[in-house]
């Protein structure tokens, strides 16, 4: 039986690594996001679609640069799991959009592309605690003689 194995990465690595994955996700978030708007697309669609986009991108550069996770065993487990985060930040982008849309219903792109940066940037602690204690923890493995 195989076992998934990551090499010990310091905290304070995976926290700087994090950040830089993150600043790419979300560029690319807020890209798509912003294009998809400007294309005619309604916000919370494009959020959504710019949002999947982003995550899938966001835990592959994590699970291999961030927290040191190679090879294919439990790839898509890891995936499934951080659809789970997605969930949350979806929320919390969409629930920022909603209260947008009440609140001053005729904002533009830029206004409603912060907004959206905004509520991602407050998710962004849950989805590296997340990541670390959950996702990408380390699987205990095997004695190789079974124990």
């Amino acid at each position: 039986m195989t076992t998934m194995t990551a090499p010990r990465i310091r905290l304070s690595q995976q926290v700087i690594r994090f950040a830089g994955v993150g600043v790419l996700s979300t560029a690319l978030h807020l890209g798509l996001f912003a294009a998809l708007v400007r294309g005619g697309a309604a916000s919370q669609v494009a959020n959504g679609v710019a949002l999947v986009i982003a995550t899938v991108f966001n835990t592959a550069l994590n699970r291999a640069w961030t927290f040191g996770v190679t090879g294919r065993e439990r790839m898509v487990s890891h995936h499934g799991q951080a659809l789970v985060i997605f969930a949350i930040t979806y929320a919390a982008t969409s629930l920022a959009l909603a209260v947008l849309g009440h609140v001053a219903p005729a904002s533009g792109t830029a206004v409603q592309t912060a907004v959206v940066a905004l509520a991602n940037v407050l998710s962004t602690a849950v989805r590296f605690v997340a990541m670390k204690r959950w996702i990408f923890r380390p699987v205990a493995t095997a004695s190789p003689t079974g124990g």
